[in-house]
């Protein structure tokens, strides 16, 4: 019987996804699941690892199939939103294995503690945490103050 799937499995092609399994590892403390599968030029045709508990797919970019990584656009419209226990520790680590810091850790007007990242394969990572539980009332309060700050270029 085979195993079943998560519903959505995000799925990233990189440049060298022999350095990017290493770096989720390091930096997100990733696994990987079995062998990656490698073509005869040893490129990474596919690699699943868990994080989370959840699995994502990385393979190498295959340009004559179509298949470009973030990079080759200038970057990746997506975020990976990646729930942890210590945003600090996740945020410096990944900085330290060559991320990109795109927001330092802080505490979140919604109640979380949140950092952002690009990884050094052009995709982006927000990392949180729970920080403080909000009702929805002081939710939207605070939504609401933040847009007012944004607009008053505070």
């Amino acid at each position: 019987m085979q195993e079943a799937r998560q519903a959505i499995t995000p799925s990233l092609t990189v440049n060298d996804a022999t350095a990017a399994i290493s770096f989720y590892e390091k930096s997100f403390g990733a696994k990987v699941e079995g062998e990656p599968s490698r073509g005869k030029d040893g490129k990474v045709m596919h690699c699943e690892l868990v994080l989370g508990g959840m699995k994502f797919f990385v393979n190498d970019e295959f340009p004559e199939m179509g298949a470009r990584g973030a990079l080759h656009y200038g970057g990746s419209p997506v975020t990976l939103q990646l729930r942890v226990a210590d945003v600090d520790a996740i945020y410096n680590a990944s900085v330290a294995n060559g991320a990109k810091s795109m927001m330092p850790p802080e505490n979140a007007f919604w109640g979380d503690r949140y950092a952002c990242v690009v990884d050094p394969f052009g995709h982006t990572w927000g990392i949180s945490a729970p920080h403080e539980e909000l009702s929805e009332a002081e939710q939207k309060e605070r939504t609401e103050k933040w847009i007012r700050e944004q607009e008053s270029g505070k």
